[in-house]
């Protein structure tokens, strides 16, 4: 009988001292009751509580938690199906308002998100819910954290995990990218193609300029040679002529010429007998024998006077 009374005694103690005292971890807080009613929301820390008057009635996680929101369809302004899922983040701020007001303010904060999520979902297309899904998630925070502000809680923010469109709107939207990249490879070819045939056409363009210019600066280039030639020819002509003329204004010149012309007379009228086939005498054998005679005369005047002609006639 002594160990069963014992027993009993040691539950006794243990159901008093849990009943009389608590202790509330630092990442919640505690809602205690007192008959069934509100009493306080217990912080952090060791409290005391009145035995089989006071209970802790519910237990709030304080820290921000992360709630996965299941797949559901929407429909776009479009008309097309689309599978979305998400995360909201939410955190309880007053400990009453979750235990009193809600019954499962996680459950509630689900329902609600999706809710939430269709009804934004419906109001764009489908390309702008994939463009613009920061728009879409600062919409469904602000909706939902206005519809769980009795809740005693915090929707801190939302993100949309995925958004899968069905497998026949996959389908088309991969022909119609599979169209667009299409188009912009045939863009690229025929630009490439233009951009090349520019590059061509303006490079047999310079090489024509640049042909046409160098011939024209080879004509130049001859036209300047031809007249530099012929200025050089001339002035050595005329410097020629100058000699020429000075040597005959000289003392003596004159018979220097008549002797000159002379003897080129003879010299061609030896060769026309010697290559003739019949007998040339000259018309005028009295001019001739005069002729002679006054060469003679030009001889003796030029061998008086050697130092008026010119180097190539003197003779030795």
């Amino acid at each position: 009988m002594i160990p069963f009374f014992a027993t009993i005694g040691f539950l006794g103690v243990v159901f008093f001292v849990t009943r009389t005292f608590i202790v509330v971890s630092e990442r919640e807080n505690v809602v205690k009751e007192r008959l069934g009613k509100f009493q306080g929301v217990l912080q952090p820390g060791f409290h005391f509580m009145v035995p089989l008057l006071d209970r802790a009635a519910y237990r709030q996680e304080m820290r921000e938690q992360a709630i996965d929101v299941p797949p559901q369809m929407c429909i776009t302004k479009d008309n097309i199906q689309v599978e979305v899922d998400g995360i909201v983040y939410i955190k309880v701020g007053d400990a009453k308002d979750a235990s009193y007001n809600i019954a499962d303010y996680r459950v509630a904060a689900i329902n609600l998100a999706q809710t939430t999520m269709r009804s934004e979902i419906g109001k764009l297309n489908l390309d702008e819910t994939f463009s613009e899904r920061e728009k879409m998630n600062t919409s469904i925070v602000r909706e939902i954290d206005k519809a769980s502000e009795p809740w005693g809680i915090k929707v801190l923010r939302y993100e949309i995990k995925g958004i899968t469109p069905s497998p026949r709107v996959i389908e088309t939207m991969e022909k119609q990218m599979e169209a667009e990249r299409q188009k912009r490879a045939q863009v690229t070819i025929s630009t490439g193609n233009k951009e090349a045939k520019i590059a061509v056409s303006e490079g047999e363009r310079i090489e024509a300029v640049n042909l046409s210019e160098g011939e024209r600066q080879k004509r130049i280039n001859e036209a300047t040679g031809r007249a530099q030639e012929i200025r050089l020819i001339a002035d050595a002509n005329a410097k020629a002529l100058a000699l020429v003329a000075d040597a005959i204004r000289a003392p003596g010149g004159d018979s220097a010429v008549k002797m000159q012309l002379a003897e080129q007379y003879l010299v061609e009228l030896g060769r026309i007998l010697e290559h003739a086939d019949v007998s040339v005498v000259p018309a005028q054998i009295a001019q001739v024998k005069a002729f002679f005679e006054g060469m003679t005369k030009v001889q003796g005047a030029m061998g008086a006077t050697p130092a008026a002609l010119p180097p190539t006639q003197r003779r030795g």
